[in-house]
């Protein structure tokens, strides 16, 4: 059973030579993940695919990975050639800015490469300008910005949706505002904050969010709240995650080559077979390939 096929919903290439990534090529950030030297290089589909040899992964879905903002359907038309030479990715989301005024050109140009499932725009927002990622706290109520949120519906797309806790209100108010939109929370919550208030803030915001139907969850990136983080130490926030949000809409993922900084591939995806390995195989499926396949439409 643990070589049960797995898809891995969210991951990251880079070509260095030949894209822009400001925060790869730029001055290093000072980020949450704490400093990322070791993965301001290309990050290729060979490297990719070494990394997963071990797992049985067979489809897998990129996440646009902080590309020049200005030109965010490059990254797309990469990726796509990258797909139709390899496979991998067999699902691309891009990057829009949904508030643009050209939010419908840049979606619609997306639109026009075979892979592409769906939009991301980080909305991380936070007390400490090291976890901040946006600069309006409230972009998810701004009306400019729902009117750009509204045409993904129209598009057949999903929404992956990147906060902190304090912000799951919020986004559940967004998410019972478009419930045709499938909405896909990232990195479990982000629960970066360890504090006994902070996880209890998040185990409650976790619950919220859940309520919405159309909002799934990815169950990953938790090294970036735990740099040296065991199958113990993650347990408590997998399991919430799923008890929150259900067998039946988690899915595991990876967040590499991120989450690289941390561990390998091997110890991401075997802690979440250690974690569950009492679960029916039919949830073992659905948690590591058949949501994924289902949400993503792969």
């Amino acid at each position: 059973m643990d070589n049960l096929p797995i898809i891995d919903p969210h991951h990251h290439l880079y070509d260095l030579k030949t894209g822009n990534y400001p925060w790869l090529q730029g001055p290093m950030l000072d980020r949450v993940f704490g400093d990322y030297s070791a993965i301001r290089r290309d990050y290729l589909i060979d490297e990719f695919r070494a990394d997963i040899r071990n797992q049985n992964v067979v489809k897998t879905v990129h996440l646009q990975v902080e590309y020049d903002h200005n030109d965010p359907v490059a990254e797309t038309r990469w990726l796509q050639g990258v797909a139709d030479v390899h496979g991998y990715p067999h699902g691309i989301v891009g990057f829009a800015d949904l508030a643009a005024p050209n939010a419908q050109a840049v979606i619609e140009e997306h639109c026009q490469f075979d892979n592409v499932r769906g939009i991301r725009q980080c909305l991380n927002f936070h007390r400490d300008p090291v976890k901040t990622f946006i600069g309006n706290p409230h972009l998810m109520s701004d009306p400019q910005w729902r009117r750009g949120y509204a045409l993904l519906k129209r598009h057949d797309l999903s929404f992956d949706l990147q906060l902190y806790y304090t912000q799951m209100e919020e986004a559940l108010a967004l998410a019972r505002e478009f419930p045709d939109t499938p909405m896909v929370l990232n990195h479990t919550g982000m629960p970066v904050d360890r504090t006994p208030e902070e996880i209890e803030g998040w185990r409650q915001g976790m619950k919220q969010l859940a309520s919405a139907p159309n909002v799934s969850c990815k169950i990953s990136g938790l090294g970036m709240g735990d740099w040296k983080w065991t199958v113990e130490s993650i347990r408590p926030f997998v399991l919430h995650a799923i008890e929150a949000f259900g067998v039946e809409r988690c899915m595991f993922a990876s967040n590499f080559p991120v989450d690289k900084l941390f561990s390998s591939y091997d110890a991401v995806f075997d802690a979440f077979k250690s974690i569950t390995r009492d679960f029916s195989a039919g949830e073992r499926r659905a948690l590591f390939h058949d949501n994924a396949a289902r949400v993503y439409r792969l």
